[in-house]
Protein backbone atom coordinates (compact mmCIF):
# COMPACT_ATOMS: atom_id res chain seq x y z
CA UNK A 1 0.00 0.00 0.00
CA UNK A 2 1.14 3.56 -0.53
CA UNK A 3 2.33 5.49 2.47
CA UNK A 4 1.65 9.07 3.53
CA UNK A 5 4.85 10.57 4.84
CA UNK A 6 5.10 12.98 7.77
CA UNK A 7 5.53 15.65 5.09
CA UNK A 8 2.16 14.77 3.48
CA UNK A 9 3.65 13.18 0.36
CA UNK A 10 2.31 9.85 -0.90
CA UNK A 11 4.94 7.34 -1.93
CA UNK A 12 4.34 4.83 -4.71
CA UNK A 13 4.18 1.16 -4.03
CA UNK A 14 2.13 -1.74 -2.87
CA UNK A 15 -1.24 -3.03 -3.94
CA UNK A 16 -2.87 0.38 -4.37
CA UNK A 17 -0.16 1.87 -6.60
CA UNK A 18 -1.46 3.75 -9.62
CA UNK A 19 -1.95 1.72 -12.83
CA UNK A 20 1.37 1.32 -14.65
CA UNK A 21 3.37 2.14 -11.52
CA UNK A 22 5.59 -0.69 -10.33
CA UNK A 23 4.89 -1.92 -6.84
CA UNK A 24 7.76 -1.37 -4.43
CA UNK A 25 7.03 -3.65 -1.51
CA UNK A 26 10.05 -2.72 0.62
CA UNK A 27 10.84 0.62 2.25
CA UNK A 28 13.63 2.32 4.16
CA UNK A 29 14.06 5.94 5.19
CA UNK A 30 16.27 8.15 7.32
CA UNK A 31 15.75 11.66 8.66
CA UNK A 32 17.69 14.29 10.56
CA UNK A 33 17.79 17.99 11.34
CA UNK A 34 20.17 19.78 8.97
CA UNK A 35 21.65 23.11 10.16
CA UNK A 36 20.77 25.03 6.98
CA UNK A 37 17.73 26.58 5.27
CA UNK A 38 15.64 24.33 3.01
CA UNK A 39 16.74 26.18 -0.15
CA UNK A 40 20.44 25.54 0.55
CA UNK A 41 19.82 21.89 1.40
CA UNK A 42 17.78 21.40 -1.78
CA UNK A 43 20.42 23.07 -3.96
CA UNK A 44 23.09 20.72 -2.61
CA UNK A 45 21.03 17.52 -2.86
CA UNK A 46 19.63 18.39 -6.30
CA UNK A 47 23.15 17.59 -7.56
CA UNK A 48 23.13 13.79 -7.65
CA UNK A 49 26.92 13.57 -7.35
CA UNK A 50 26.65 15.33 -3.98
CA UNK A 51 23.52 13.53 -2.79
CA UNK A 52 25.00 10.11 -3.53
CA UNK A 53 28.67 10.92 -3.04
CA UNK A 54 29.02 7.76 -0.95
CA UNK A 55 28.49 5.73 -4.16
CA UNK A 56 31.45 7.42 -5.84
CA UNK A 57 33.97 6.22 -3.28
CA UNK A 58 35.13 2.63 -2.76
CA UNK A 59 33.59 1.13 0.37
CA UNK A 60 32.90 -2.20 2.04
CA UNK A 61 29.20 -1.88 1.18
CA UNK A 62 30.17 -1.52 -2.48
CA UNK A 63 32.55 -4.47 -2.28
CA UNK A 64 35.48 -2.14 -2.89
CA UNK A 65 33.84 -0.78 -6.05
CA UNK A 66 32.24 2.52 -6.88
CA UNK A 67 29.77 4.13 -9.28
CA UNK A 68 30.23 6.95 -11.79
CA UNK A 69 27.56 9.19 -13.28
CA UNK A 70 26.47 10.17 -16.78
CA UNK A 71 23.84 12.87 -17.12
CA UNK A 72 21.65 14.17 -19.88
CA UNK A 73 21.66 17.92 -20.65
CA UNK A 74 19.33 18.60 -17.67
CA UNK A 75 21.74 16.89 -15.21
CA UNK A 76 18.94 15.21 -13.26
CA UNK A 77 17.57 18.62 -12.26
CA UNK A 78 14.23 18.58 -14.12
CA UNK A 79 11.29 16.21 -14.40
CA UNK A 80 12.03 13.73 -17.19
CA UNK A 81 15.80 14.11 -16.88
CA UNK A 82 17.89 10.91 -16.82
CA UNK A 83 20.67 10.00 -14.43
CA UNK A 84 22.77 6.99 -15.40
CA UNK A 85 25.14 5.24 -13.04
CA UNK A 86 27.64 2.54 -13.88
CA UNK A 87 30.43 0.88 -12.02
CA UNK A 88 31.41 -2.19 -10.05
CA UNK A 89 30.59 -3.85 -6.76
CA UNK A 90 32.09 -7.14 -5.57
CA UNK A 91 33.71 -7.49 -9.00
CA UNK A 92 30.34 -7.33 -10.82
CA UNK A 93 29.48 -4.70 -13.44
CA UNK A 94 26.54 -2.49 -12.43
CA UNK A 95 24.26 -0.18 -14.37
CA UNK A 96 21.11 1.75 -13.57
CA UNK A 97 19.13 4.40 -15.47
CA UNK A 98 16.99 6.69 -13.32
CA UNK A 99 14.46 9.33 -14.36
CA UNK A 100 13.33 12.30 -12.27
CA UNK A 101 9.56 12.08 -11.75
CA UNK A 102 8.93 14.97 -9.35
CA UNK A 103 10.91 18.08 -8.55
CA UNK A 104 9.44 20.72 -6.24
CA UNK A 105 12.19 23.09 -5.04
CA UNK A 106 12.99 23.57 -2.22
CA UNK A 107 10.76 20.84 -0.76
CA UNK A 108 11.11 17.52 -2.55
CA UNK A 109 12.48 15.47 -5.40
CA UNK A 110 11.66 11.94 -6.56
CA UNK A 111 13.35 9.67 -9.13
CA UNK A 112 12.93 6.04 -10.14
CA UNK A 113 14.63 3.37 -12.15
CA UNK A 114 13.71 2.80 -15.78
CA UNK A 115 13.97 -0.66 -17.25
CA UNK A 116 15.64 -3.43 -15.27
CA UNK A 117 18.71 -2.21 -13.38
CA UNK A 118 21.83 -4.35 -13.22
CA UNK A 119 22.47 -4.18 -9.49
CA UNK A 120 23.53 -6.71 -6.87
CA UNK A 121 20.95 -6.70 -4.04
CA UNK A 122 18.06 -4.43 -5.06
CA UNK A 123 15.91 -4.39 -8.17
CA UNK A 124 13.68 -1.56 -9.35
CA UNK A 125 13.24 1.33 -6.95
CA UNK A 126 11.91 4.81 -6.38
CA UNK A 127 13.85 7.23 -4.19
CA UNK A 128 13.34 10.73 -3.01
CA UNK A 129 13.99 13.35 -0.43
CA UNK A 130 11.77 15.80 1.40
CA UNK A 131 12.82 18.96 3.21
CA UNK A 132 10.74 20.91 5.73
CA UNK A 133 11.67 24.03 7.67
CA UNK A 134 12.30 23.30 11.32
CA UNK A 135 13.64 25.87 13.74
CA UNK A 136 16.83 27.46 12.42
CA UNK A 137 17.40 24.55 10.04
CA UNK A 138 15.57 21.96 7.99
CA UNK A 139 14.24 18.47 8.56
CA UNK A 140 15.58 16.21 5.80
CA UNK A 141 14.10 12.81 5.04
CA UNK A 142 15.53 10.51 2.36
CA UNK A 143 13.60 7.36 1.42
CA UNK A 144 13.68 4.41 -0.93
CA UNK A 145 10.81 2.12 -1.93
CA UNK A 146 12.25 -0.92 -3.68
CA UNK A 147 11.81 -4.47 -4.86
CA UNK A 148 14.21 -7.37 -4.80
CA UNK A 149 15.86 -8.28 -8.10
CA UNK A 150 13.75 -10.42 -10.45
CA UNK A 151 16.48 -13.04 -10.64
CA UNK A 152 19.72 -14.13 -9.01
CA UNK A 153 20.77 -15.15 -5.53
CA UNK A 154 19.96 -11.74 -4.00
CA UNK A 155 16.25 -12.41 -4.54
CA UNK A 156 16.52 -14.85 -1.65
CA UNK A 157 18.39 -12.36 0.57
CA UNK A 158 15.92 -9.63 1.55
CA UNK A 159 17.82 -8.86 4.75
CA UNK A 160 20.90 -7.98 2.68
CA UNK A 161 18.82 -5.67 0.48
CA UNK A 162 17.43 -4.00 3.61
CA UNK A 163 20.91 -3.54 5.03
CA UNK A 164 22.12 -1.94 1.81
CA UNK A 165 19.02 0.31 1.49
CA UNK A 166 19.40 1.48 5.10
CA UNK A 167 23.11 2.21 4.55
CA UNK A 168 22.33 4.22 1.43
CA UNK A 169 19.62 6.48 2.89
CA UNK A 170 21.54 6.90 6.16
CA UNK A 171 24.66 7.97 4.25
CA UNK A 172 22.72 10.50 2.15
CA UNK A 173 21.28 12.09 5.30
CA UNK A 174 24.47 11.96 7.37
CA UNK A 175 26.58 13.33 4.50
CA UNK A 176 24.19 16.31 4.18
CA UNK A 177 24.29 16.98 7.93
CA UNK A 178 28.09 16.69 7.97
CA UNK A 179 28.46 19.06 5.01
CA UNK A 180 26.33 21.81 6.54
CA UNK A 181 27.83 21.40 10.01
CA UNK A 182 31.33 21.79 8.61
CA UNK A 183 30.20 24.70 6.39
CA UNK A 184 28.76 26.40 9.50
CA UNK A 185 31.95 25.79 11.46
CA UNK A 186 34.02 27.33 8.64
CA UNK A 187 31.74 30.37 8.53
CA UNK A 188 31.93 30.93 12.31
Amino acid sequence: MSKVTPFGMRTAGGADAAPGVAAFPLHRDAAALVPAPAQEVFERLDDQTRLAEHMGRPSAMMGGGRMTYAFDALRGQAVGSHIRMGGEAFGLRLFVDEVVTLRDPPRRKVWRTTGEPTLVVVGVYEMGFEIADEGAGSRLRVWIDYALPDRGWARRAPALAGLYARWCVNRMVSDAVRHFRSAGARAA
